[in-house]
C-alpha cells in the first residue's frame, strides 16, 4: 500500500537501459500475417475488423486524403493494441506519456498542414478569418484562428494521455481500496471488486475508442487540408 500511486506510468528500466523502445515495438508481433491460400479464424477475424475500420474510417477523407489508409491503420493498430497491452498486470502504457503522444501527433498534424498549404493554399488561408469578418475584428479572429490551429496537435496528445492515464489510476486506487477492505469487510470488498471488473471492462473499451478518435481526428485534418 506505500507504492506510490505513479509508479505504474515510470518508464521501466533494463541494466540502466529504458525499455521502452522493445515495448513499442511489441505490439507489431501480435499481428501475424499468413501466405496461405486459406487463412486461419484469427488472421480472417483481424482482417474483417481491418476492414471494418478501414471503411469507416476512408470514408471521411477525398480520394487524396486516402492515400494516407495505410498510414492511418497503422496507427490505429499501434495505439489500440499499445492501450490494450498496458490493461495487464505489471505492464507499462506508452501512450500514458505525454512526450510519445506528442511525438505521434505533431508530425501527423504538421503532414496535413503542409499539405493544405501545399494543394489548396487559399482555402488554408481562409480558414485564418471567416467570410463576412467585421474589420476592426480581423486581427483579433487571424490570432485566434492561429492560436486554435497550434493547439490541435497538443489537444490531440493530451486528450489521449488523459483518458489513459484517468483510467489507470482508477484501477489502481479501487484495487488498493479492495485488498484493503479484505481484512475489514468482506462484503464491502466484494461490492468494489465487482466495481473493479466493470471498470476494467470499461477500460477495455476506452483503450479501443481513444485509438479510434485519435485516428479519426487525424483523418478529418486531412479532410480539410486535402
Amino acid at each position: 500500500m506505500n507504492e506510490n500511486l505513479f509508479a505504474s506510468f515510470i518508464t521501466p528500466m533494463m541494466f540502466g537501459l529504458p525499455l521502452v523502445t522493445l515495448i513499442v515495438l511489441f505490439p507489431s508481433l501480435l499481428f501475424p500475417t499468413s501466405n496461405r491460400l486459406v487463412n486461419n479464424r484469427l488472421i480472417s477475424l483481424q482482417q474483417w475488423m481491418l476492414q471494418l475500420v478501414s471503411k469507416q474510417m476512408m470514408s471521411i477523407p477525398n480520394t487524396k486524403g486516402q492515400t494516407w489508409a495505410l498510414m492511418l491503420m497503422s496507427l490505429i493498430l499501434f495505439i489500440g493494441s499499445t492501450n490494450l497491452l498496458g490493461l495487464l498486470p505489471h505492464s507499462f502504457t506508452p501512450t500514458t506519456q505525454l512526450s510519445m503522444n506528442l511525438g505521434m501527433a505533431i508530425p501527423l498534424w504538421a503532414g496535413a498542414v503542409i499539405t493544405g498549404f501545399r494543394n489548396k493554399t487559399k482555402a488554408s488561408l481562409a480558414h485564418f478569418l471567416p467570410q463576412g469578418t467585421p474589420t476592426p475584428l480581423i486581427p483579433m479572429l487571424v490570432i485566434i484562428e492561429t492560436i486554435s490551429l497550434f493547439i490541435q496537435p497538443v489537444a490531440l496528445a493530451v486528450r489521449l494521455t488523459a483518458n489513459i492515464t484517468a483510467g489507470h489510476l482508477l484501477i489502481h486506487l479501487i484495487g488498493g481500496a479492495t485488498l484493503a477492505l479484505m481484512s475489514i469487510n468482506t462484503t464491502t470488498a466484494l461490492i468494489t471488486f465487482i466495481i473493479l471488473i466493470l471498470l476494467t471492462v470499461l477500460e477495455f473499451a476506452v483503450a479501443m475508442i481513444q485509438a479510434y478518435v485519435f485516428t479519426l481526428l487525424v483523418s478529418l485534418y486531412l479532410h480539410d487540408n486535402t
